[in-house]
């Protein structure tokens, strides 16, 4: 019968209204008890968790129709800290007591068929309370559809509107309706959330949707009974579950729970009555964030007096950070800026007036004041600045701090947009570019936050782009450029678009850098708006007519979109038939290292580039370094959510050693978020050019006008641009530009100026004088907030949810040094009195820092807290006490390092994870319980592994130098956790102390062996230095003796500090081990006794032997060498040429024949019977190592004039085995000074022997019981070889080896080699050699070629050989009899000539210098009619008679230089260099070559020449001559009589023009006319640059002229019959001329209608080309009487 009530009553419900919703009948209260438990932790039973409970009776009744009244009675709050779930929650009493009177207020609702509307309450009721509020009402949203029992819809509530099913179900027995949704809060239509330090990252939906590092799910059940006008609740109870974690999911995570209950209790008839208060409009159902944002989760701070507790902290920071810093200093520095953030305008005044002229206050209190991020804060730095109580440096701090701190409101902006026009702003460059590059700044983070951005904020800064652009202002543009690049407003997009150089003339006239940083301003909308900014850089990058770099940038911008597959087959299909191989090497190798990215960010780019490549072939990896690159390297780990990219873009516009671009940028990858960390970028532009060439050249304006006077018969001949010279750096920090500085050559030269100033000077002068009458004493502290990462989720029951991550820093310095002269200085002291002047300065310095990181997740508000917290503590300190002592007179330097007092550690580090409840009223019950609980450990049993030495051993300094203390692996195992503890000791006898590492953990893998688990828990590392009990040392001293008496001296000094030796014994010791040789044996023959006895001596001596007759087969060579002499000046005149030869040769050479070749260079010269046996070894005998030193000597006169064989190592050590104490220069004493007064340190001793370049070193203990010793020989034999012999051990007779470093020949390659043999090495070096053997990948040595060839095993060797001018090889000999050789590809070629005829050993840096100039150099040469452009592609010149052909130019219209060739009728070359003021002509007469300077001729013999004034020189080279005018741009122009070369300087590479070409490494447009135009056609390029005659009788000879010539036959064209005309200039005789000579040439015609003819033959070189066709070209012509 129930049953059909029920259903009756169902159907009569529904028929009445389609809503079925909660009631709550008038004149009625409905009480309910209600129950909120929110707990934060792991979700592993037994360890810690926090969290805070709620429990109250709810009263709910109707006030009006659809309007109710909600109170709270009896209300309680419980905190959480304890271990779950063992411990219970702890009454708040205090809390709960300040709260009650809001809690008890009543409040009002709308609520209509199930759905919470506006929330009514009196002001007094914060907000804190009124969320609580909400959580309740959160549970009476209700939208139930009788049409469906599933369904799911948006739906509102507390966390915003998110996905909800809901289930229907009905318990008809027990007359119920049972009701279930279900909340997901990852699919939000409008989610509630507050990020906080987060604008400049990238979100990655992918990464969240596959690590799912961040859930939530709320889940609601109701039971509810049918009544007459709806349903009642009889029980609600909810369930909401919040994880996250920095990894993915399966690698452990942290959880919030929210549980919830409502259960009826009983219905009172009494209405609520309403509060005596005026009722506001407070909002929705909606968590409205509260005090929560200004909060830090780190700790609670009842803030009653701002400005007292600012004075208190100040006092403590100060006070207690003065000599070091306090590991407290960090979180107090938090403190401070928690405290600043509630202090009005009004307080920070008052604070800062009373500190501003305390210097450490003020510190203190600038560096905390601007990122406490409030508007007060804010305004105080601005209306200081203007106030000038700020100075310049201050307020750049301020202000780079505050931009990205303060909240970007539309208060801070208007304070901002003030600042951007103030006069005194706009009057320093730094703080312009600081302030506008910030204003950009906080309008991006302004709309971050917002749907919908405003235009107002960036209206000024576009009005001002305008009218710099208007005004042409370039330093202007591209800074406002730079402000719109951060503000990444939509509306400006159309304003950079307009500067781009496809936007008409205007902008087509803007410089490139306008225009390259355009598009890098651009870049920065790429991630937003990526459609327009694709289309935008698609058109920049395919249009071929803008310059290559902002091609190469438009490709930057965007693979910056993420394009998709077909865009970037687009791309890749355009760079098949790219000519331009700068871009063509920069888009190629950036879509190359895109398509190895690991990182999920981007995975749809990776996988389009890697098709891309298979499209592409690996034809263009074959370009050399000099090319345009991009690089991508990165990292990512997809189960940790972490990883890392670099990104380096390497832009060159004309192969030069300097780029033109650099630009360098790291990105870090966190927890599903992605941000640009650091950026950097390099402009060079004209830098090179403007250091290196003559400053003389621009004010020179006769030679401009006589060049332009010669190349003006070029056919529209068309100059270069001039780059202004200049450099510029820019700095992004998280994808913001915070700086830029541009650097020109005036700067450089003011600086230069400002340097060499006496203003300057008088400062250093100053500066000394303080130093040495007053002394220093500088104490300084800097605090950083690093990081303030903050998100908050409000919960179902209406409080929030915090994840944050904050660090913080203080560093300290402390510096005094105190000193003392003897004499004492007067005031007014000359620099002079040094020199006469006893110095002394103690000094002591102590550094210091304290990092904490603190990590949080949990309820945080202003008044409660309970969180999770990750703490990471690091700490260190290092203190030191130096005194220097300095004589100049007497050559003596000491230096004493005394003992200071040391913390316990030095550098200490701290982890720990804790669950903690605090609630403001009640500071000193805060709760804090370690996560993983407290175990009573089993006693650790510590053992000690001490050396096997006595301890009266360890007495001794030398018996052993350090002892060796560990602590064993002691790991313990229980229920929850595993922890583990180690200590390292070692003992440094030598200086009395002992270092201690120590490790102790505590984590939770025992349960699960995750990430997660691994970094929870407690970690300590420190490090710590203390004195070794009974080795009391005093000091520690180091002492430098300079000059011949230097070990006399130290003598002395030792004698009078009563050490327990008198000078005498001192002196023979001091003899002994400067020459531990002079009393050994040289025969080879000893006793068996005696070599038992001393088994060092006897090897040593053999080892001297076989130098011996090394020694003298070298020297028997070097005599015969002598008869080559005679040759030497043919062999020289044959060198040139050679070189010639040498240059055509291909660089990439066979690899294999020069390994095969040089598989056995290093066979002994003894082994000819072995090489006569076979025919290869005769090859191998011919590309031995030849020596070049075996006719050069560099020892003294006596020495050379004895014998040939006194310039060898062993003849020199013969007659005089070691330097005398008259020679030495240097000895140096370390030893540490003990309180017993006994001997402890080392001396070094060294000698150098000016007439023998000879150099002896000696380190021995001071102490006479122990023996080892080291002693070195060096001697520079010749200006290609050098040798050293070094011996040590016990009295250096234990080890030996000689070490040789030499130059020479391989054949015909010059070659380095490094030999080293010895006799016997001690086994730890043999051992660690080994190992370091092993330890070379497997595959390195196999790509290696290797050969045997029979070798000592008591020798290795190195040698390198530039077996071509662009591959060296490497050749490494073993003792193992094993050859291993590889070859290695140069950027750049090598000057052969050069490096073989180098001296090392002489002038070293100004040949080495000159050498990589010269490599550096690009290079055009010709030899009879073949040409060799500067880009390495050979051509028949074919030369017009008696005409002058530009060969190369400065193309730019500086016109530096000019060389022009003309063939005469007899076929020799003439070379004219027009060059400074000055014309040079080379040219061959009979077998010589003339040279003339302006007209007049300078005899050979009078040669070099240099010019007066220029760095020109002209001199003899070899059978040629050569002209060198680096400065000038010219590095080389070599003439003789069939052969010329011209060489240009690395920074005119891509400025040149000629037949020789740009030398831009351009090698598909070599071909390049004067007027611009490319053609196909060799023959063509080469006549277009020949210099035409004005008539047939002009004096040069030449009877030539350039026209467009027509073509003989018809053509059909697009169907119709045409007439075409050449628009390629083709040789052709003068009027009254006829041809002798001709040649064909193929020319591009354009062609026109039969009946027609081109309005002007002048345009005719700029139309098209529809067809090519070959033409005549005449070469030779002959004139008639007439015209002669």
């Amino acid at each position: 019968m129930r049953a059909v009530v029920l259903a009756l009553a169902l159907a009569f419900v529904s028929g009445q209204s389609p809503v079925f919703a909660p009631d709550f009948a008038a004149g009625k209260t409905y009480v309910y008890k209600y129950e909120a438990f929110l707990l934060g932790g792991l979700p592993e039973e037994g360890w810690a968790r926090a969290g805070l409970k709620i429990r109250s009776k709810v009263m709910i009744s109707n006030e009006a129709q659809n309007t109710y009244m909600l109170k709270l009675a009896e209300p309680e709050l419980f905190e959480y800290s304890g271990i779950w779930p063992n411990d219970a929650p702890i009454p708040a009493t205090k809390l709960t007591a300040a709260l009650a009177p809001q809690l008890m207020i009543p409040i009002k609702f709308e609520y209509t068929n199930g759905v919470v509307g506006k929330i009514h309450a009196p002001e007094r009721i914060s907000t804190l309370v009124l969320n609580i509020y909400r959580g309740i009402l959160n549970i009476l949203q209700l939208n139930i559809k009788r049409t469906h029992n599933v369904y799911d819809l948006q739906e509102n509530g507390t966390q915003g509107v998110c996905k909800t099913l809901y289930s229907i179900s009905e318990d008809i027995k027990a007359e119920r309706i049972l009701l279930t949704k279900t909340r997901d809060m990852n699919h939000c239509q409008e989610r509630i959330i507050k990020d906080i330090g987060l604008a400049y990252t990238e979100k990655c939906d992918k990464c969240q949707k596959d690590s799912k590092n961040l859930r939530g799910t709320s889940s609601f059940t109701y039971t509810l009974k049918p009544v007459a006008s709806g349903v009642m609740i009889l029980k609600a109870v909810v369930n909401e579950l919040i994880q996250f974690s920095p990894f993915s999911e399966h690698n452990g995570a942290a959880q919030m729970e929210t549980k919830q209950s409502l259960v009826f209790l009983e219905i009172q008839k009494v209405p609520i009555p309403s509060a005596q208060v005026e009722y506001r409009q407070r909002g929705s159902l909606k968590y409205e964030f509260s005090t929560e944002l200004l909060q830090s989760p780190l700790q609670l701070i009842k803030i009653s007096n701002p400005k007292a507790q600012i004075t208190e902290l100040l006092n403590h920071l100060v006070t207690h950070n003065v000599e070091s810093v306090s590991e407290h200093a960090p979180r107090k520095f938090l403190e401070l800026i928690q405290i600043l953030r509630a202090a009005t305008y009004e307080d920070l005044e008052m604070s800062w007036n009373q500190y501003r002229q305390m210097s450490s206050h003020r510190r203190w209190l600038l560096d905390a004041i601007p990122v406490a991020g409030t508007p007060a804060a804010f305004r105080l730095v601005k209306e200081k600045f203007l106030a000038d109580e700020l100075s310049v440096a201050e307020e750049a701090q301020a202000f780079i701090a505050a931009v990205h701190t303060v909240s970007a409101n539309s208060e801070t902006i208007k304070l901002m947009e003030t600042l951007t026009v103030n006069n005194k702003v706009m009057e320093s460059p730094v703080l312009r570019e600081i302030v506008l590059l910030g204003y950009g700044t906080m309008i991006f983070r302004n709309c971050s936050e917002l749907a919908v951005c405003p235009t107002e904020y960036i209206k000024p800064i576009q009005e001002r782009l305008a009218e710099a652009v208007a005004k042409a202002e370039t330093e202007n543009i591209i800074l406002f450029l730079k402000v719109l690049g951060n503000a990444r407003h939509p509306a400006t997009f159309k304003a950079i678009t307009k500067i781009m150089p496809i936007h008409g003339t205007a902008a087509a006239s803007l410089p490139m850098r306008v225009h390259a940083e355009a598009i890098m301003a651009l870049r920065n909308f790429a991630k937003k708006e990526s459609r327009m900014v694709q289309e935008l850089a698609l058109q920049l990058y395919m249009d071929k007519d803008i310059y290559p770099e902002l091609r190469m940038l438009s490709c930057i911008v965007l693979f910056e979109t993420r394009p998709s597959m077909a865009l970037v087959i687009t791309v890749a299909n355009n760079v098949k038939t790219e000519k331009d191989l700068q871009v063509a090497s920069f888009t190629y190798s950036h879509m190359k290292s895109l398509s190895r990215s690991s990182s999920t960010i981007h995975p749809t780019v990776a996988a389009a580039c890697s098709v891309a490549m298979k499209i592409l072939g690996p034809k263009l990896d074959r370009l050399s370094l000099r090319y345009s690159r991009a690089v991508h390297v990165d990292a990512y780990n997809s189960s940790l959510m972490i990883g890392a990219a670099a990104t380096a873009f390497y832009i060159n516009d004309a192969a030069t050693i300097l780029p033109r671009s650099v630009l360098a940028k790291t990105r870090a990858f966190l927890a599903g978020a992605a941000a640009d960390v650091l950026e950097i970028g390099v402009r060079t532009d004209g830098l090179q050019e403007a250091l290196l060439k003559n400053p003389a050249l621009i004010d020179s304006a006769d030679r401009i006008t006589k060049m332009k006077r010669v190349i003006k018969a070029l056919s529209q001949w068309r100059s270069m641009s001039i780059s202004k010279p200049l450099a510029s750096i820019s700095v992004k920090f998280l994808g913001q530009e915070i700086a830029f500085a541009n650097i020109d050559k005036v700067m450089i030269e003011e600086a230069v100026a400002l340097a060499r100033s006496p203003t300057i000077r008088e400062y250093g002068i100053h500066a000394l004088k303080a130093l040495l009458l007053t002394g220093v004493n500088v104490h300084y502290a800097k605090p950083v907030l690093a990081a303030e990462v903050r998100r908050i989720i409000p919960t179902a029951a209406g409080l929030p949810l915090e994840l944050s991550l904050y660090t913080a820093a203080v560093a300290a310095a402390v510096v005094k040094i105190q000193p003392k002269t003897s004499p004492p200085l007067p005031e007014d002291f000359h620099l002079r009195h040094l020199l006469e002047t006893d110095i002394e300065l103690e000094t002591e310095v102590k550094t210091s820092f304290a990092m904490n990181t603190y990590a949080v997740m949990g309820v945080n508000t202003a008044i409660l807290q309970a969180a999770l917290n990750y703490t990471v503590r690091l700490n260190y300190t290092v203190p030191a006490k130096i005194t220097a002592r300095l004589n100049i007179k007497d050559g003596d330097f000491k230096i004493e390092v005394l003992p200071v007092p040391v913390p316990e550690n030095l550098t200490s580090l701290n982890i720990e994870t804790f669950a903690v409840a605090r609630n403001i009223e009640d500071p000193a019950a805060e709760r804090i319980t370690p996560l993983i609980p407290n175990k009573v450990l089993p006693s650790i049993s510590r053992k000690v592994i001490s050396s096997m030495k006595a301890s009266s051993a360890a007495d001794s300094v030398e018996s052993a130098s350090f002892e060796m203390i560990t602590l064993e692996d002691e790991v313990v195992k229980f229920n929850k956790s595993r922890a583990f503890s180690k200590r390292y000791c070692v003992k440094y006898v030598g200086v009395g102390l002992k270092a201690c590492f120590k490790v102790g953990s505590e984590n939770g893998t025992s349960i699960r062996d995750i990430a997660l688990y691994r970094l929870v828990g407690r970690y300590n590392f420190s490090f710590s230095v203390t004195p070794i009990e009974g080795q009391a040392i005093e000091r520690l001293e180091m002492e430098i003796k300079v000059g011949s008496k230097a070990v006399e001296r130290l003598v002395t000094q030792i004698n009078m500090t009563k050490d327990i030796l008198d000078s005498a014994p001192i002196l023979m010791r001091l003899n002994k081990i400067l020459a531990p040789n002079r009393n050994r044996s040289l025969s080879s023959s000893s006793s068996s006794s005696s070599a038992s006895k001393h088994p060092s001596k006897s090897s040593s001596s053999s080892s001297l032997s076989r130098s011996s007759s090394r020694s003298s087969s070298s020297s028997s060579s070097k005599s015969k060498s002598s008869s080559k002499s005679s040759s030497s000046s043919s062999s020289s005149s044959k060198r040139s040429s050679r070189r010639l030869r040498s240059s055509r040769s291909s660089s990439g050479s066979s690899k294999t024949s020069s390994a095969s070749s040089l598989a056995s260079l290093f066979s002994a010269g003894s082994s000819s019977s072995r090489s006569s046996s076979h025919a290869s070894k005769q090859v191998i005998s011919f590309l031995k190592f030849k020596r070049d030193h075996r006719k050069q000597s560099v020892t003294s006169s006596a020495a050379s004039s004895s014998n040939s064989s006194a310039s060898s190592f062993e003849a020199i050590y013969r007659q005089n085995k070691f330097l005398a104490n008259e020679t030495a220069a240097l000895a140096v004493i370390f030893r540490a000074v003990r309180a017993d007064k006994r001997k402890q340190g080392y001396m070094v001793t060294a000698y150098f022997d000016k007439p023998t370049a000879r150099v002896q070193i000696a380190i021995a203990s001071l102490v006479s019981e122990y023996k080892w010793k080291l002693c070195a020989d060096g001697v520079l034999l010749s200006k290609h070889k050098m040798t050293a012999k070094i011996t040590w051990g016990a009295e250096c007779k234990q080890y030996d080896t000689m070490v040789t470093s030499e130059t020479g020949l391989v054949g015909p390659s010059p070659a380095a080699r490094l030999r080293m043999s010895w006799e016997t090495l001690p086994s730890d070096l043999k051992r660690y050699g080994k190992m370091v053997y092993e330890y070379i990948p497997a595959k390195f040595l196999s790509d290696l070629i290797r050969t045997k060839s029979a070798n000592s095993t008591r020798r290795i060797s190195f040698t390198v050989v530039a077996s071509s001018e662009r591959t060296v090889d490497f050749i490494a000999k073993t003792p193992m009899n094993t050859v291993y050789n590889i070859t290695a590809r140069l950027p750049v070629s090598m000057p052969l000539d050069e490096i073989t005829g180098l001296t090392p050993f002489e002038d070293a840096p100004d040949k080495v210098h000159y050498m990589f100039a010269k490599a550096l150099a690009a290079e055009c040469l010709s030899i009879g009619d073949s040409l060799t452009t500067f880009n390495n592609r050979t051509i028949t010149n074919k030369m017009a008679s008696s005409c002058y052909q530009v060969l190369a130019q400065d193309c730019t219209e500086e016109l530096k230089f000019m060389v022009l060739q003309k063939r005469d009728s007899m076929e020799q070359n003439h070379i004219n260099v027009k060059i400074a003021d000055i014309d040079i002509d080379l040219y061959p007469k009979n077998s010589e070559v003339i040279v003339k300077v302006n007209n007049m001729e300078i005899p050979l013999t009078s040669l070099p020449y240099q010019h007066p004034t220029a760095k020109i020189e002209i001199r003899q080279s070899g059978e040629g001559v050569s002209v060198y005018a680096p400065s000038h741009g010219l590095h080389e122009v070599y003439f003789e009589k069939n052969t010329w070369r011209i060489q240009v300087v690395d920074w005119m590479k891509g400025k040149t023009c000629g037949v020789c070409g740009k030398a831009d490494g351009e090698v598909r447009q070599e071909y390049r006319t004067p007027n611009g135009r490319l053609t196909k056609n060799a023959v063509s390029f080469t006549h277009s640059w020949i210099l035409p005659a004005e008539s047939c009788r002009d004096t040069t000879e030449c009877r030539l002229k350039h026209e467009s010539v027509k073509l003989e036959k018809k053509v059909n064209i697009h169907g119709e019959e045409s007439t075409c005309f050449s628009v390629e200039p083709v040789l052709r005789c003068l009027p009254g001329c006829f041809p002798v000579k001709t040649t064909s040439v193929t020319v591009g015609f354009t062609c026109l209608p039969a009946d027609s003819s081109p309005q002007s033959m002048s345009s005719i070189f700029d139309s098209s080309v529809d067809v090519r066709e070959t033409a005549e070209a005449h070469l030779a012509c002959s004139c008639t009487a007439q015209c002669a």
